[in-house]
């Protein structure tokens, strides 16, 4: 139930949702001076949301910033790579589709050919309402062994639908095998804060390490400061997701 429920106030929720209530609340207004007020809120909404600067620099503030490699002095048991980024409903099935988010697997074999982490857990089943048998999981593990990663240092957790099962589940694992282990956990910049409250209410001991990140280093560029762009809402889309998300969480006793 908390699955779809969440599915559905993300939707509700998203910025470009939110102008649109604007826009037809406007046709609903019968006052005249009451109807401009709306559209015009819906205009000033829809500017606000499609400045690239200012979700710039609200993610900067976000997310977890990116943490170099060569700083990391040590080696983890286990990366704890959380999935979420393939498509899973494109055929043919002989390949791995990848969406945004690619280099949450593609670091962490860095990760491995380097010797910060000397195993791999991929967390993740199916987050589809309706295609439930594939598992993001087992796609990924595909990946892994292509790149030459040894089967016995692949963990799969593939029946997980979000982050709190990802904890969860991978904890029953990872404290079954490796009890008192320090772990890295490997996700996106702006779902790490999440994700790792998650993992240590899980009573796991991680450490962050981000990847795909949404932001660029900070400019003052014309075309940044002032031209609309389609790909400013949709970062917002990720930030108000995200950020419901950690709500919902927090009201559930998940974090």
């Amino acid at each position: 139930m908390f699955f779809i429920l969440s599915k559905t106030i993300y939707i509700l929720a998203m910025p470009i949702s939110l102008v649109l209530i604007c826009f037809l609340a406007g046709c609903f207004v019968k006052r005249r001076k009451y109807k401009k007020k709306v559209f015009l809120l819906g205009v000033l909404l829809l500017l606000f949301f499609s400045n690239s600067f200012i979700i710039n620099e609200l993610l900067l503030l976000w997310e977890i910033p990116p943490k170099p490699i060569p700083r990391i002095h040590r080696s983890y048991k286990v990366g704890i790579v959380l999935t979420g980024i393939t498509n899973m409903e494109k055929s043919p099935f002989d390949r791995v589709y990848f969406n945004k988010g690619a280099d949450r697997i593609i670091h962490a074999i860095q990760l491995y050919k380097e010797k910060k982490i000397e195993k791999i857990l991929i967390s993740g089943g199916s987050g589809s309402l309706f295609n439930t048998e594939r598992m993001e999981a087992d796609n990924l593990k595909s990946i892994l062994t292509q790149a030459e990663v040894p089967e016995a240092d692949i963990l799969i957790e593939n029946a997980s639908r979000n982050t709190y099962e990802n904890a969860q589940f991978s904890a029953r694992i990872l404290n079954k095998q490796f009890p008192g282990a320090d772990f890295m956990l490997i996700t996106s910049a702006f779902h790490m804060r999440r994700a790792t409250a998650c993992f240590v209410n899980a009573g796991l001991n991680v450490s962050m390490f981000s990847t795909d990140f949404y932001t660029h280093d900070r400019n003052f560029r014309f075309d940044t400061l002032l031209f609309p762009s389609v790909h400013a809402i949709h970062k917002w889309t990720i930030l108000f997701k995200e950020l419901l998300g950690l709500a919902l969480y927090k009201l559930s006793g998940y974090i």
